[in-house]
């Protein structure tokens, strides 16, 4: 028989609904004897159902098996808001990154502080995008931050060569999934393993020093089938002396043991060198020259990635299905900087070890810097239950699932002032050990949800349960050891995430939906310290963030090419957390809301007058009208006010394309993308303590507005195995203001870049 599956460990879809070593603490018993009991309860629940017989079941029970991602393929009873970027689009618009890829997608705003968006900055609804931690960034349903519970940081995205759509899920069906849900997810499927014999080359070069390639090769059969991919990029950064490279292996199987068992695992290897730094420019620098970097060539960025998944299922019959799932990710980054604080000398930049040194290429050659080593290391273990049933009179598809989590972060700093310290391995050996951290993080996730279908109406309530220790032991901070009670803390958390959402489908090809549910995010233990001299270190429980999120909208494709969608929301944080007055801080901000609403829509001429000749215009427009403290900040420092704007939530986005498709292979789009203007972090506004200095560093200030035109075209001629493309951002070559986090640093210049693609 034959069987489809278009991802790993990624949440199975509902058969109707789809739509260093440390010793490790066992699962709590309870659960493991409910989880061994999941098959049998199923199997009696199929028994009273009256499901056909075995040699019947095993006949559609294979055909019936699809992974697909973190929707349903029933997605008219989805009780939330969504948006899906299939491969056919990821083809015909041909993004240079994960930005291009999202940038027509409602509510989403990505701040490119890298050419290639490396590190991902991606806000959901008016959250600070930094580093995408208020997002829950997965690929395959598994988390791709550095540590999912103790520093949710996003130095990693799919490259989009492996990707065959793009889930972005904003409303109430996130209480399967976690821990990061106070904002949305975005899930990247990869690409399924072929049934039989394909193969595809592609490689592409442009302006700034751009080239890749990307090589896949796979084969299958009933047996299964397996699939290596392999992706290179390099190029020049948006600032001098910032090239970058990034080279990945992927190696994915599948082996169907008999109609009911089949073994799914994927393994990956990647690394990213780069001299980007985190650190952008003061005042006086970015005047003179936004483009540059002073110490860009001592500056670096080096990542390796190494990630495994293995998942089991188990189809019990044409209605329940038992999947495990085991994840493995281990990741080393060390980072190297000159400059830590930007602008501190009247608006230029001062050479970290080398005090009162002013930032330039000759004179960063002539000094060290600092080394910030850190190795994070995940696993995981998850079996969930997916079943159609009629338990309670009512037809229904359920989910229940465990989640059993562990990761361990260590994290190093080491400083010195001689230029042989732009070697790690000489300042490990000679230089300052500035800090040493130990982070372990143990997680239990429950989740269930059950979708109640009445004629018309999809009920679908669900609750999710997080308990988490995390446990912190400052071994070294500010150069000096720490043995004192203070510097280890043990910080334990449960919370209880309710959410119920409903859909109706009263009308054709149309769904009204509503919901609410409770978003989490986990305590972050890298900001619960604070260190002097020598046993000074004093680790704090800080609180973390919660909110309540709720939605009401529509989707329709009612009108024969036209489709549409709008949703109203609303998010209310009991205790919002953002980036403090020293560098790498956070602080509790207190009560927020965030208010809005959200629209997309697309108009194919082509299937309205039935002509092949297809001019198409699509657009999103997202009105973030309220996105404010709610009240004062406990110190001044921290600059929170009631009623002022989250930092780097423009209240409006938009998108606008138009295009032109039609069956001899061709697809040509110009379009425009606006940001309104943005706030700073409060801690670096006017009026603050050290507000003056904070304006010479490139940190206090709003962010101007900004529109970027975009074009692509690609040809495929028919009846040929090759495509060729064009596609082109930012063509104005607008200069503009990205960020002011770590100091000014300016967006990407224009980008061109074209290749082919031959398909085998």
């Amino acid at each position: 028989m034959e069987k489809s599956w278009g991802g790993i460990g990624d949440s199975p879809a509902l058969m109707r609904l789809r739509g260093n070593s440390k010793v490790i603490k066992k699962p709590m018993m309870g659960m493991a004897a409910l989880i061994l009991t999941m098959p049998a309860f199923a199997a009696e629940q199929a028994s009273q159902q009256d499901v056909a017989s075995a040699s019947s079941e095993e006949s559609v029970v294979a055909d019936k098996v699809k992974v697909t991602g973190i929707l349903p393929d029933r997605l008219e009873s989805v009780p939330g808001s969504f948006n899906v970027i299939d491969e056919k689009e990821l083809k015909s618009r041909q993004p240079f990154s994960v930005r291009e890829a999202l940038n027509q997608t409602p509510g989403v705003n990505i701040v490119g502080e890298d050419a290639f968006v490396l590190a991902p900055n991606i806000g959901i609804r008016g959250l600070n995008p930094r580093r995408t931690s208020r997002t829950l960034l997965l690929e395959d349903g598994v988390p791709l931050f550095l540590a999912p519970y103790g520093d949710p940081s996003a130095h990693y995205s799919t490259p989009l060569d492996r990707v065959s759509r793009i889930e972005v899920v904003k409303g109430s069906g996130q209480t399967l999934y976690g821990p990061q849900t106070v904002g949305g997810m975005i899930n990247f499927v990869t690409k399924p393993v072929p049934k039989e014999f394909q193969a595809s080359v592609s490689a592409i070069i442009g302006n700034n020093n751009f080239s890749g390639g990307h090589v896949n090769i796979g084969t299958g059969g009933d047996w299964g089938g397996i699939m290596l991919d392999a992706v290179n990029r390099k190029g020049d950064g948006i600032r001098d002396n910032h090239d970058f490279e990034i080279n990945e292996l992927t190696l994915k199987g599948q082996l169907n043991l008999d109609e009911r068992n089949t073994l799914i695992a994927k393994v990956g290897w990647y690394e990213e060198n780069s001299s980007i730094s985190e650190t952008g420019l003061g005042l006086v620098e970015y005047n003179e020259d936004k483009y540059q970097a002073p110490t860009g060539n001592q500056d670096s960025f080096n990542h390796t990635r190494k990630s495994l998944q293995l998942q089991h299922i188990f189809q019990i019959n044409d209605k329940a299905k038992f999947s495990t799932q085991f994840y493995y990710v281990k990741s080393d980054r060390a980072s190297f900087r000159q400059i830590n604080d930007p602008g501190t000398l009247g608006g230029r930049s001062e050479m970290d070890r080398c005090s009162g040194v002013v930032a330039t290429e000759a004179n960063s050659a002539q000094c060290g810097g600092r080394w910030r080593p850190r190795e994070f290391e995940y696993w995981g273990v998850e079996p969930r239950l997916d079943i159609s049933h009629s338990l309670f009179g009512i037809e229904s598809d359920a989910v229940i699932g465990f989640r059993y989590h562990r990761e361990d972060q260590e994290r190093n700093q080491y400083r010195a002032s001689n230029p042989l310290a732009q070697n790690l391995g000489w300042v490990i050996a000679n230089g300052d050990h500035r800090e040493s951290i130990d982070i372990d993080v143990e997680a239990k996730s429950y989740y269930a949800q059950n979708t109640f279908y009445v004629g018309n109406w999809s009920l679908t309530p669900g609750v999710r349960v997080e308990d988490i220790r995390i446990s912190t032991n400052v071994l070294r901070a500010e150069g000096a050891d720490h043995n004192n009670p203070e510097s280890s803390l043990t910080n334990n958390q449960t919370k209880v995430l309710p959410g119920f959402g409903i859909a109706w489908n009263g009308i054709e090809n149309t769904t009204l939906f509503a919901g609410v549910h409770r978003g989490f995010a986990p305590p972050r233990p890298d900001r619960d310290y604070s260190a002097g001299g020598a046993n000074t270190a004093v680790v704090s429980k800080t609180k973390p963030e919660e909110s309540t999120n709720w939605e009401l909208g529509v989707r329709s494709r009612y009108f024969k090419g036209l489709s549409y969608e709008a949703t109203l929301f609303h998010t209310k944080f009991d205790e919002i957390v953002i980036n403090g007055a020293n560098p790498g801080s956070f602080v509790n901000g207190g009560e927020s809301q965030q208010s809005g609403i959200e629209f997309a829509g697309r108009v194919d001429l082509g299937q309205v007058y039935n002509t092949p000749h297809n001019f198409y215009v699509s657009g999103t427009y997202t009105n973030l009208f309220t996105a404010k403290f709610k009240k004062d900040g406990q110190r001044v420092a921290d600059g929170i006010v009631s009623g002022d704007r989250l930092p780097y939530a423009p209240r409006h986005l938009a998108s606008i394309n138009f295009g032109y498709s039609h069956p001899v292979g061709i697809d040509a789009r110009i379009g425009v993308d606006y940001v309104s203007q943005q706030e700073e972090d409060p801690a670096f506004r006017a009026g603050i303590v050290g507000s003056t200095n904070y304006i010479l560093r490139g940190q206090s200030g709003k962010i101007p507005s900004y529109t970027l035109l975009n074009a692509s075209v690609s040809y495929r001629p028919v009846g040929s195995k090759a495509t060729f493309f064009v596609s082109g951002h930012n063509l104005g070559d607008k200069e503009y203001l990205a960020s002011r986090v770590d100091g000014m640093v300016a967006g990407r210049q224009r980008q061109v870049f074209g290749g082919v693609r031959y398909d085998f």
